[in-house]
Formats: C-alpha cells, structure tokens, sequence
C-alpha cells in the first residue's frame, strides 16, 4: 500500500531515465472510447513524446515519487504550444463571382494539454492537479494566452478535474469519425476528378480559404510539410477547367468551379496504434466471416469488416473544407479516395476525421458509428490576462462555429 505522505516531484521528462518508467504509467492506463460492450483503446508505440514532438514548443512533465526506498515514476502529461486562428471580425467584398473573400483571422497563442496519466496506485493524491498546474506555469511563460485540453465525454473524472479544479470550461463537441479499409477497393464517382496538390498549392489553398477558421494553425506550412502528412488532394468536377488543365492555387481560387472540397492525410499509423476491446465472439466470428466470404467472391465486393481485435494503424484526414452545393459529395469522393490509399498500406485498416458537431460537410464523410465518438469534449481555459489583439475579447465565451480546424499533430 502506498503512504498517505508520499512525496512526489513534478520535473521535466528525461527520456535516458524515464522512459521505462513513463511506458509503464502508459500501459496501465491504457485508453480509449466506449462503443456499448466494446471499447478502442490507443497504444502509443514506445515513445512517450511521439503526440507532441511535432509541435514544438513542447514539453512533458512527470511525477516521480521520491520518498522510500525506490523512486518511481506514477504520473505524467504532456504540453504543445501554437498560434492558432480564434474567429475573425471582417468579412471582406470580393468581385470573384463564386465566392466572398477569405475572412481575416485573428490569431492567438494557445497551449495544448494532453497524456494526462497517474498510476492507479497513486490517484486520488492530488497528482494530477499537481502536473496540470505545473504544465500551466511552463504554458504562461511562453505567453500562451489559452489552455485547451480533450477528453471523452463519458470520462467524469477527467472532465471533473479539470471543470471542477482547473478553472476549464466545456467549450467544443467535435466528432470523430471513422470508417474501416476494406479489402477492395472503393470505386470513385466518374463525374468527380481528385488532384494532388503540391505542399506550396495546398499552403495557398488553405490560407486564402481556411485561414479564419476555428483552431486554424498558423504554421500550416509545416504541418504541410512533415513527413507524416501524405499529401493534400482537391476533389473538383471532372469537366472543369483545373481538372483539364492545372495552373496553381492561385488561378484556382481566382476562377473556382461551382463546387470543389480539399482534404489531407496524415499517418497517425506511426504515432499510435488502436486495438477494439470488449467485442463478444460472435462479434468477432462475424468479422472473420465476412473476410472470408470476400476473399472467396470478390466480385461481390463484400463490405468486409478489417481486424480490428489487433493492434492497428489510421490515416487521419485533416483540413477538410470545401464550397459549392456538391461540396460533400466531393468530400465523399475525398474520402473514397484515401481509403484506396490506406488499403495499399499494410497496417492501416481505419480512415478517421474530426470535424466540428455542426459541419456542414459532415454529411460527406463516410464512418460507422460503432467505431466512432459522436461527441468529444474540448475544454478551455484563459491563462492571459491581456489579450494581444483587443479586437479579440474572450474567446471562452465565443459561439461555436459551423468548422474547426483539427490539428493532426494533436489528434
């Protein structure tokens, strides 16, 4: 049994003494989401720092217990601070007959909070709040004007923690979305053609169209150019003229076609690994048959459910936006595509998006509701006392816009 007066330390991770002892705290608090009688747990793949180390600044914390004879890690959590887009005031004129101009965003520095973990051994100690609290001092030094943080809606203890102790309040409801890889490929629509953009175009693309949106990364550039984004794509009518004939960004949005969408890929397969729990035999007799029955008659191209029972990789799509009446059937087409795309890559066998509850172009987002989070909870909390831009006033008390802009260095 643990002593009441335990001390704990809360200090800078060390990856040449820490790391066993921070896989350890991972391991045995293993998460996920709960879909009725089965849960998706995440497995991060033996490098405590793998969800923040491409989005510097970053930091990781954790709580070694340094009283008694063996000094211990029971705790952690992690940190990442960027300048994101929080709204925008103006809405400016544009001549181009298909669409307004881009809004003009103001930015702000926030932080993000995520890997909460305490041994269960150790909860119930104050050493989360501890962690939290020294997480948000490293935060305020760096001038970080916001903190925000997620977790499921079904994880009182967090959500109390942080509502409760922290001074967080409820501020975002996105969803996750997912869908799993089949073993054939997804046929596209003829009528919709599927571009790839080179990093400059897809930089262009989302500045002059997204750069107001909610959450909107200012370093989009980098995200963009990091080895674990796949590429970008812009799904467009078959007969325009960018599908004829591509000139770049910039001739694009000067002349757009009716309706177009955009998406990214980012390989979450090599930050994390999931694996669904909970599933009764049938569940899962039910899954392998399915395999096999594909395998047999291909032909019937058989939705066949992947297995999911071992740990496995996701492509998550990112920065998806688009205009037009059509603009979720060629979200659509975006996510047929990558999924052809993930099934070429063994290990992968889910495609996911997050997307804001109200999105318009969710309806164009395939996903199975088993597999996926109807409501995530993200929490905010203001850290500075003097906003950077005045215009601003407080961005906790905005109302929540029709898209945000996930991250997928956080996701």
């Amino acid at each position: 049994m643990v002593e009441s007066m335990a001390v704990v330390a809360i200090r800078e991770y060390d990856a040449e003494r820490d790391r066993v002892g921070a896989e350890a705290v991972e391991r045995m608090c293993e998460v996920g989401h709960s879909g009725g009688a089965m849960s998706l747990f995440t497995d991060l793949l033996g490098d405590p720092l793998c969800r923040v180390r491409h989005s510097p600044p970053f930091l990781m914390l954790v709580a070694e217990l340094v009283s008694g004879p063996e000094r211990a890690i029971v705790g952690l959590v992690r940190g990442c601070i960027k300048t994101v887009a929080c709204g925008s005031p103006l809405l400016l004129p544009s001549p181009a007959k298909h669409h307004t101009a881009p809004a003009v965003p103001i930015y702000a520095k926030v932080a993000y909070l995520l890997g909460l973990r305490v041994s269960p051994a150790h909860r119930r100690r104050g050493i989360a709040l501890k962690l939290v609290r020294r997480m948000e001092e490293w935060f305020k030094e760096k001038g970080a004007e916001y903190a925000y943080m997620a977790t499921e809606k079904d994880n009182e203890a967090s959500f109390r923690l942080f509502t409760g102790r922290c001074g967080y309040s409820k501020f975002r409801n996105p969803a996750i979305l997912v869908h799993p890889v089949f073993a054939h490929r997804l046929p596209l629509p003829p009528r919709v053609a599927i571009l790839r953009l080179t990093p400059a175009d897809a930089e262009a693309l989302y500045r002059r169209r997204f750069a107001a949106t909610e959450f909107f990364p200012r370093d989009i550039d980098a995200v963009l150019a990091n080895p674990l984004s796949l590429g970008s794509f812009l799904a467009v009518p078959a007969g325009c003229s960018a599908a004829a004939r591509w000139e770049g960004a910039g001739a694009f949005l000067a002349d757009p076609p009716a309706s177009w969408a955009v998406a990214s890929v980012w390989n979450s397969k090599e930050v994390f690994r999931l694996e669904v729990r909970g599933a009764g035999r049938w569940r899962r007799g039910l899954a392998r048959a399915s395999r096999a029955v594909d395998r047999a008659l291909p032909w019937l191209r058989i939705p066949s459910v992947p297995d999911l029972f071992r740990p496995f990789g996701l492509y998550l799509l990112y920065g998806v936006g688009g205009e037009g009446p059509a603009a979720a059937a060629h979200v659509r087409a975006l996510c047929g595509h990558v999924h052809n795309m993930a099934r070429a890559d063994p290990g992968c066998r889910v495609v996911a998006a997050e997307v804001a509850a109200c999105e318009p172009l969710r309806e164009g987002i395939p996903h199975w509701g088993r597999l996926s989070c109807a409501e995530d909870v993200w929490c905010v909390k203001r850290l500075a006392e003097e906003y950077s831009d005045g215009s601003l006033g407080d961005w906790t008390k905005a109302l929540s816009p029709p898209s945000i802009f996930v991250d997928p260095r956080e996701f």
